[in-house]
């Protein structure tokens, strides 16, 4: 078998002493005599076994030279370190061992059987480009720094890795271009400098087999478990997304191992909270608190007891336990940290403080299963690498509240991504005037002649259906309540029940005939402060017992009132105003890719929308009307497919409630600037306030000379000022009409005057439906019920 097989390399190698044996030709010469007659021996054997300085690449050679090979390496690897060293004796870039001290060969015969040796961190690509950086060194004279680190990791008896650098010395070989070598000119030096992953063109430049590698590489390995282990931890900590890898908390685990040299440890976090001095789980993906177990926070002084308190807090010092069984009989099960540490059958642990300048952010938690491995000896190795964790948790508290801001202006006041870039540029302004001593001023954020677009899906007869669910609730209550009080008056014939059963009977009477807007609060307070006392009372008799008990499990206990039918009411708008708007988001991130422009929804009884576009939006001089044609367009489309979803679920929902869609078309444009005392945007001037004057009371407005809301279900209203928005929009509803998406039953009305506003005009038409995503067939809205109720 030759070594060259199954490798690809530039170099074809050739295993020879001849840089060794020049080396005793010179101490040959010397004027020592114990050192000219070893010399002399070594040249001896070159001699008789010329091989050795030709060199040979068949592997069968390694044994049967073996001894000579000793022979000629003794001074080498010296015997007297042989224990000591880390040694071995081989060509580059191949698992190849020749030689090897005895502490080598401990250190792979405890890895196992299966083990094979393999450089670390040298990817198949990188061992080809460095052997080609090799050859422009000694060829070529190009000093090129592809120098790494590179390691073994090789486990130890227990199983626990262990790191071992390598160092290479070169000095007893040569290498020599044969006759496929290519040439390497100044150019193709430089093409290689800038194209280090080619791999085709460093295999171009020095194709395999093209220089001879003879002589070999002595190897001196040294074990660096305990800074490699620092260092891992550390590049463990730095990367993104951590929490969220799988992978990461095992490596963890296998990192910490290496540095403690125990196997099977684990390791946990908790976050401190000094606010409401708890400590809390992190959250992720295979993240363990052994201090809290399966709790998700606790009190500081329910998980510690006082002296560990105190070392964590306030001396911020770490401690460890060395034996838990013994530290549970000892403390009789009361130290609380002790408990949770037995209770999940941990036998050893180390606690450390992760703490900075302004105080403690959490705790590391190491923990066995064997008791005493882990010790308050090993426990100091803690002190070198605890600065990174402490580095990586001030990051990630940093990223956390940055994340939670994030959120809050995502969710609370949000800045749309159209009009980012102002707050972007006035922030940069602020910041350079602070910089440069001047009084800094966020200026107004404000976008001139810009076009309005307002929509509303609204939930018809909201108000009517809360009250309706009102009364059902309090009706239901106070029958309750009069079932307990009349089965006491018949054991107890006291007056007082028989005037509770007077003032029940009269708000039952009340809420079918006349419920006003203070009734509620009214039976509220005459069921807490009067009937509440008199069931206190009355529970301590086992006659009543059961029966208070059930009353007040249909109690909601936040609330304090019998919650069903106004839950059920408020799950139906919840659900409803959830859904609506999430389709409505989605499609526009379609209308977004058109063309950017503002967009803004709120969540009432319903959902509305505002969207504006315009040049000063969009900071480009790309702004045509046609993208405000499109969007109005976009706009009545998804109105029709918002009503179309929301009746395909409407059976879903707790409460049947139907909803109403608007548009508000405004043709004039005008200026909106950010009022940040609302964190809003809102309209600019006396005259563009006309605006929002009709869009908070025209879906409450009447057709003209009659007592009909302009908004009806089952139809879209679009209401409008200008002739040439009616003929714009009829446009429209012929090519929906084309698309089934509305009906033929086209009508143009004139609404009744609102405060300051005249003239305006709605034109109304009828959705069609589909029953499921699947149906292919239309329905009007009269249609649909029919089939829904069927």
């Amino acid at each position: 078998m030759d070594i060259n097989d199954n490798i690809n390399s530039p170099f074809k190698l050739k295993i020879s002493f001849s840089k060794l044996l020049e080396h005793y030709e010179t101490l040959a010469k010397s004027k020592d005599e114990i050192v000219v007659a070893n010399a002399s021996r070594i040249l001896k054997i070159a001699k008789n076994h010329p091989e050795l300085r030709e060199g040979f690449s068949d592997l069968s050679m390694l044994k049967s030279k073996e001894n000579e090979i000793k022979a000629v390496l003794r001074d080498t690897f010296n015997p007297i370190l042989t224990n000591n060293e880390i040694k071995t004796a081989s060509v580059p870039l191949h698992n190849l061992v020749f030689n090897a001290s005895e502490r080598f060969k401990n250190i792979i015969k405890t890895a196992g059987k299966d083990f094979e040796l393999q450089i670390k961190n040298m990817p198949e690509d990188d061992t080809y480009i460095f052997a080609c950086a090799i050859i422009l060194n000694f060829c070529y004279g190009y000093d090129l720094n592809f120098k790494r680190p590179f390691y073994y990791e090789i486990p130890d008896a227990n199983g626990v890795i262990r790191y071992y650098k390598i160092l290479y010395n070169a000095d007893f070989c040569e290498i020599t271009p044969t006759e496929n070598a290519k040439k390497i000119t100044e150019a193709d030096y430089n093409e290689l400098l800038d194209n280090f992953e080619n791999i085709a063109l460093w295999k171009e430049k020095f194709p395999p087999n093209s220089y001879t590698f003879k002589g070999f590489v002595i190897s001196n390995m040294f074990d660096v478990t305990d800074d490699q282990s620092i260092s891992n931890i550390k590049s463990s900590l730095i990367g993104e997304e951590k929490r969220k890898d799988e992978s990461f908390m095992n490596e963890f685990h296998k990192i910490f191992s290496s540095l403690l040299g125990i196997k099977n440890i684990k390791v946990g976090f908790s976050i401190y909270d000094e606010e409401t001095d708890t400590f809390q789980h992190v959250h992720g993906v295979g993240m363990n608190s052994y201090l809290l177990g399966d709790l998700e926070s606790n009190s500081c002084f329910d998980a510690l007891c006082s002296w560990s308190y105190n070392r964590l807090l306030k001396e911020n010092k770490y401690f460890s336990v060395s034996d838990v069984d013994a530290m549970y009989k000892k403390s009789k099960g009361r130290a609380p940290h002790i408990l949770s540490l037995y209770n999940q059958q941990i036998k050893s642990a180390i606690f450390a403080p992760i703490a900075n300048d302004d105080g403690l952010m959490g705790i590391l938690e190491i923990v066995s299963d064997k008791p005493r491995v882990l010790n308050s000896i090993n426990a100091n190795k803690l002190v070198d690498v605890m600065p990174f964790i402490v580095s990586a948790v001030e990051r990630s508290k940093n990223e956390e509240e940055n994340l939670i801001e994030a959120i809050i202006q995502q969710e609370c006041t949000s800045i749309h991504p159209s009009v980012k870039w102002r707050f972007i540029m006035e922030a940069r302004n602020f910041i350079k005037d602070e910089l440069n001593g001047l009084e800094p001023n966020f200026k107004k954020i404000a976008f001139d002649n810009i076009y309005p677009l307002y929509g509303q899906m609204d939930i018809k007869g909201s108000s009517e259906a809360r009250n309706t669910a009102t009364q059902q609730d309090l009706s239901l209550q106070l029958k309750a309540v009069k079932d307990i009080i009349e089965g006491v008056l018949k054991e107890e014939p006291l007056p007082i029940y028989e005037q509770y059963i007077y003032q029940i009977n009269n708000y039952l009477e009340g809420i079918k005939s006349n419920f006003q807007v203070d009734s509620e609060q009214q039976i509220s307070s005459f069921l807490k402060d009067d009937i509440e006392p008199v069931l206190e009372h009355l529970q301590v008799n086992d006659k009543w017992k059961e029966q208070i008990h059930q009353y007040r499990e249909s109690i909601d206990d936040s609330l304090n009132v019998l919650y069903k039918h106004r839950k059920a009411y408020d799950e139906t708008i919840a659900k409803i105003n959830s859904e609506m708007a999430f389709l409505l988001d989605k499609k526009q991130e379609e209308a977004q890719a058109m063309y950017s422009h503002y967009f803004e929804r709120f969540k009432t009884d319903g959902v509305e929308h505002n969207m504006y576009i315009g040049e000063s939006i969009t900071r480009e001089d790309s702004f045509n009307p046609i993208y405000l044609y499109n969007l109005r367009l976009w706009q009545l489309q998804v109105m029709c497919e918002m009503e179309n979803n929301y009746y395909q679920m409407k059976s879903d929902f707790p409460v049947a409630l139907d909803v109403a869609s608007m548009i508000l078309v405004f043709s004039q444009p005008l200026s909106i600037s950010f009022r940040m005392d609302e964190k809003q945007f809102d309209v600019d001037g006396t005259y563009n306030a006309r605006y929002e004057i009709v869009k908070k009371r025209v879906d409450k407005a009447f057709i003209k000379g009659t007592n009909e809301r302009v908004t009806q279900k089952g139809k879209i209203s679009i209401v409008y000022s200008q002739k040439q928005d009616e003929i714009e929009y009829l446009r429209y509803i012929k090519f929906l009409q084309s698309k089934h998406y509305l009906d033929d039953d086209v009508e143009i009305v004139e609404l009744q005057d609102l405060q300051a506003v005249t003239g305006l005009k709605a034109i109304r038409v009828s959705v069609l439906y589909h029953k499921n995503e699947d149906d292919k067939a239309f329905y009007t809205y009269q249609d649909l019920m029919k089939e829904i109720e069927s």
